[in-house]
C-alpha cells in the first residue's frame, strides 16, 4: 500500500528537535530563529512539487526463537490477499547484558510463536523524499544542507504520519487513537517503529530483505551494495504492535553472538561486520 503526501500534510508531523540537531545550533537562539524562518520559506517554496512517498504492507508473522519469520503476501481480484512465495526470515539480535527488569531483550520478542492460538502481524515500510538535493543546488553548499535536512525531516514526518494511519485505519488496532503532535514525538502511541540502523536493528543490510517484502522501487528507492538507500532522505523499518513493545539497545555484541547471527544471515562474519552499525 503507497501514500504520496505533500509538505502541507506533513509540514506539522516534522520534528524541529532533531533538525536543529543536526545544526548543532540551539532553536531558542536568534541564530536558531533565523534559521527557521529561512527553513519554513523554503518548505513553502518546494511545496508545489516535493513529495514524500510511503510504502507499507501489514504481513502475517511469527517469531522462530531470536528469527521474525515474515510471510509475503500478494492481493488477488476479490479484494482478499494470499501467500506470495516461501516465508522469508529476519534474523534480529538479542541484548547480551539484561536491561532493569533483569531481561534481554529482542524484537521477535514482539512476535507471537508459530504456535500461538492467534496468528500476528507485523508492518513493513519505508519513506522516501522526491528529490535530488546535488542538482536542486549545485554550487550552494548553504542550501544544499539546508534542503537534506529539510528532506531528512520531511522523511521523518512521512514515516510518522504514516505510523498513524496504520494505526488508526490501515492496521487499525488503535483506531480510537487521540494524540496531539507532541504527544506523537513523543511516542505516546500504541506499538513502536524501529527504523532500520536503530540501536534496537543495528544491521542495515536488513534492507535488503524489507526490500524484497514491499519493493523500495515503487517509490523511487534504490539500495547500494553497502544497503544504504537512495536517495538519502529515506527510512524503512518494522512496526510491532504490542502494547508493550518498546525500543531498547542491543549494545555490544559479543563473538559468540555475532557467529550466530551471521550464520542465521547467511554470512560471514567479515560480511556481517561491514554493516551492523553498534559493533
Amino acid at each position: 500500500m503507497r501514500r504520496n503526501y505533500r509538505i502541507s500534510d506533513l509540514k506539522d508531523y516534522i520534528n524541529w528537535v532533531y533538525f536543529f540537531h543536526a545544526w548543532s545550533l540551539p532553536q531558542q537562539s536568534e541564530e536558531g530563529q533565523r534559521l527557521y524562518d529561512e527553513a519554513q520559506r523554503m518548505l513553502q517554496r518546494l511545496q508545489p512539487y516535493l513529495k514524500v512517498k510511503t510504502v507499507v504492507e501489514i504481513l502475517p508473522a511469527w517469531s522462530e526463537g531470536d528469527d521474525i519469520v515474515v510471510q509475503p503476501m500478494r492481493p488477488c481480484e476479490c479484494g482478499q490477499s494470499h501467500p506470495n512465495g516461501e516465508p522469508i526470515h529476519l534474523p534480529m539480535l538479542r541484548q547480551q547484558v539484561p536491561n532493569n527488569d533483569g531481561i534481554c531483550l529482542c524484537l521477535s520478542d514482539y512476535i507471537r510463536p508459530h504456535a500461538a492460538t492467534r496468528q500476528d502481524q507485523i508492518g513493513v515500510f519505508a519513506t522516501s523524499t522526491s528529490i535530488d538535493v546535488g542538482k536542486t543546488f549545485p554550487d550552494d553548499n548553504y542550501n544544499q544542507m539546508l534542503l537534506q535536512t529539510l528532506a531528512d525531516r520531511l522523511a521523518e514526518a512521512g514515516a510518522e504520519r504514516l505510523h498513524e494511519e496504520v494505526r488508526k485505519t490501515i492496521w487499525g488496532y488503535a483506531p480510537n487513537e487521540q494524540l496531539t503532535i507532541a504527544e506523537l514525538h513523543q511516542e505516546k502511541f500504541q506499538g513502536i517503529r524501529p527504523a532500520v540502523g536503530y540501536p534496537c536493528l543495528p544491521d542495515i543490510s536488513i534492507n535488503f530483505i524489507l526490500d524484497k517484502l514491499i519493493g523500495f522501487k515503487s517509490i523511487g528507492v534504490t539500495l547500494t551494495s553497502s544497503a544504504m538507500m537512495q536517495p538519502h532522505a529515506s527510512v524503512s523499518g518494522l512496526m510491532f504492535s504490542l502494547p508493550q513493545a518498546r525500543y531498547f539497545s542491543v549494545g555490544k555484541i559479543d563473538s559468540d553472538q555475532l557467529a550466530d547471527y551471521a550464520q542465521r544471515r547467511h554470512m560471514t562474519l567479515d560480511e556481517i561486520n561491514k554493516y551492523i552499525q553498534c559493533c
